[in-house]
């Protein structure tokens, strides 16, 4: 099934590396990623679709845990 992932991260150095990492740990392969970041140079918003075969609750749980992830929606596509 494919997710897409709506993340507002911290702009610090290795935070997109954590979320792939976390979402690749979880199961999930990472199909398209897209992101900007805010114009006060603080947060980046990323877009990002994954396809895995795990429920999306265990992957939205495992990134909020994350420090540099400040909100995370994960949504069927």
């Amino acid at each position: 099934m494919r997710y897409q992932l709506d993340l507002t991260l911290r702009q610090a150095e290795g935070a997109l590396a954590r979320v792939l990492g976390t979402a690749e740990r979880r199961g999930f392969r990472p199909l398209s990623v897209d992101g900007e970041a805010q114009t006060d140079g603080d947060r980046w918003y990323v877009r990002m679709t994954v396809e895995g075969e795990r429920s999306d609750e265990s992957l939205q749980h495992q990134l909020a845990k994350l420090y540099d992830c400040l909100e995370a929606r994960v949504t069927p596509c």
